[in-house]
This record gives structure tokens, sequence and C-alpha cells, in this order.
């Protein structure tokens, strides 16, 4: 028996998502999954059995990711064969993901125990311009504290490339080269930037440096999505040269720690891109109760921010970057983004 219900109806919301996004295979993996997620198998009836919110837990880009991370680290030969750059019909697609399934199935039933993670790094091409307002406004170097940091890449954000319409930011050797498409108005590119800290955290975060963690971060990437590969092959490269730190904490931890060690003479930054809605309830609140307290505290010679990109509703079909700033805790909404960071509409 095939997949149906509300878990059925997820898939088929995740193909729709991922035909927006520009990812036609990924969008017909999903809406094959349907069909061939039919019971037989441990991993298949997990998914059927799913006890969380499929769409909130994302479950069918962790199925995805599953079946890519066998084709990239070449477990399943037959599977790569329907992979990209291979086009094949509909018959021999949907042979090969159900074999792929019955092969695999204890290792794809537990890689469902991760939910994505893509450390996007095209997601740096809309928060670049809320960093460089948060510098211009505070006029002070600035400390990075983000959560949900995967491996951490986009930390390394102002070593990267950028271009808006006519218009260029950072270094232009940088093996990260980001171009968005500006819809409206330029995003200002004025005023100067330092970094002077570097720290994320994420519940399971991704070692570069081990054997399997490119490959595992990877896996989440699209697979018709070359570009996006590109920028993950560059980033790499600069996370071996661009000191950082990365643990595994809770994030309200992880937050109250950093807020505890302020300082005068920095901006302290907390930041986030898409991960929010993966948060329970309980670390969302804590975390904003943490960053109000401290922003009581916050003075002119230490400021703090919150920036972030996360759709404001969960049905928003683009997420916007908002920038809370301390003192005086206000809230603005500078622009709208693409998910992955393909386009950026200035409101700011």
């Amino acid at each position: 028996m095939a997949l149906g219900g509300l878990i059925a109806a997820h898939f088929e919301a995740q193909a729709d998502a991922c035909d927006r996004l520009g990812s036609p295979f990924t969008a017909r993996l999903c809406r094959v999954l349907v069909d061939v997620l039919d019971g037989t198998t441990a991993t298949c009836a997990r998914v059927s059995g799913w006890r969380g919110h499929p769409r909130g837990d994302a479950l069918a880009l962790r199925m995805c990711g599953g079946l890519h991370r066998l084709v990239l680290e070449g477990k399943d030969i037959g599977l790569a064969a329907v992979y990209p750059p291979h086009v094949v019909d509909d018959e021999a697609f949907a042979s090969a993901i159900k074999a792929a399934i019955r092969d695999h199935d204890e290792f794809l039933r537990g890689n469902l125990d991760s939910p994505p993670q893509t450390n996007e790094i095209g997601r740096s091409g809309m928060l670049l311009p809320g960093f460089l307002a948060i510098a211009r406004e505070t006029k002070l170097p600035l400390k990075l504290c983000e959560i949900g940091s995967s491996a951490g890449l986009n930390l390394l954000f102002d070593r990267f490339c950028y271009i808006y319409d006519d218009e260029r930011w950072g270094d232009p050797t940088s093996p990260v080269r980001l171009e968005p498409e500006v819809r409206g108005k330029r995003p200002p590119l004025d005023g100067a930037l330092s970094v002077i800290l570097r720290e994320g955290c994420d519940i399971a975060p991704i070692d570069i440096h081990s054997e399997r963690g490119p490959a595992r971060l990877r896996s989440y990437i699209w697979p018709d999505q070359p570009l996006r590969h590109e920028r993950l092959d560059g980033a790499l490269l600069l996370a071996g040269k661009i000191p950082f730190a990365l643990q595994q904490a809770d994030a309200s931890i992880f937050v109250a720690d950093r807020l505890a060690a302020r300082e005068a003479g920095s901006t302290l930054v907390l930041f986030h891109t898409i991960m929010w809605q993966y948060m329970p309830q309980d670390t969302q609140s804590a975390i904003v109760d943490a960053m109000m307290k401290a922003g009581e505290r916050a003075t002119a010679d230490a400021p703090l921010a919150h920036l972030r990109m996360e759709p404001v509703g969960l049905a928003d079909p683009y997420a916007t970057l908002s920038l809370t700033s301390w003192p005086g805790g206000e809230t603005r909404h500078l622009a709208r983004c693409d998910f992955h960071g393909r386009w950026i509409e200035w409101l700011g």
C-alpha cells in the first residue's frame, strides 16, 4: 500500500515547492516516493507512521537526502544511473528508487533521524545587507553567534564575493561567488564591516573535516542544482583556512552562554536562516526571552542584534530578512528573500 493521507499530501506539497525552487528532479523524486513507499520495508513503515509533523520535520527531504547520500558515497550503482545527469523514463526511475529502498533499508531508516543539513551558502547573499546595516549603525566590529549552523559555513560570509546588479562587495578572488537577482531597489552595501569572532551551534553539527561530513552535507543539496554544489565546494575550501568554532549544543543554552560573555566594544549578532521552525516551542521562547532581557541591558558600546532569514508565516512562499536591534528593541523587516538565496527584494 502506497503512502496516503497527511504524509502523501506532504510529499506532494514538497514536490510543488521543489518545482518552484528550480529542482524538477527532486520534485519528481518526491512524487514517485508516494507510490514506491508501499509498506514493504522498515523505512516505508517509519515514513508512513511518522509521529511528528511531516512538514515541520521536513520528512520528504530527509528521505531524499538519504537516497542522494547513497549515490554520493557510491553505494548503489543502479540508483546512480537514474540520478542527474542521467535521464530515464518513469518506469525505470520508480524501479531504481524502490530497489534502493529495499537494498538499503536499515541505512535509509536510520538516516530519517536527522533533519536536512543543507548549510545553504546562497543565503549569505540575503544576510550580507543585514550585517552591513548592523555594522553601519553600531560602528563596532561584529561577534557572530549562529544557531542551526549545520557545518558553520555561513559564519564565513564576509569572505565571499557578492554581486547585486552592477555593484560588488567582498573579495573578487573568493572561491564563493554569489549573484542573487535583485527585485526592486538594490540593497545598500556601503559601510565598513569587521568580524572578530565566529561561533555557531547545532544539535547535530557536521564536521567538514571528517571522512563522511562533506558527503552528508552535500546529500541535502538537490542533485540537479550544480550551482549550489559549486558554492559548497568553494565554501569548504575557505573553511579549511578561516578559523571558526562550532559546537553541538542546545540553541537556548548556547545563546544564554554567549549573552553572558558579552563585552563592550563589539556588537553581538545572533543570526539564523531557515531553521526556526525545526526548534521546539520551549527553545524558541527561551531564546526570545533571553534576548529581550539582554537587550534591556544593551548600551551604545555593547549593542545587541538579532538577524534572521525566516518565513514570518509557515505558508509564506518566501523568507523575510528581519532585524531586531538593541538598545531600543526595534524590529525591521529588511527584505523578502528566496529560500535558497536566488533573489532578494529589499524593503528596508
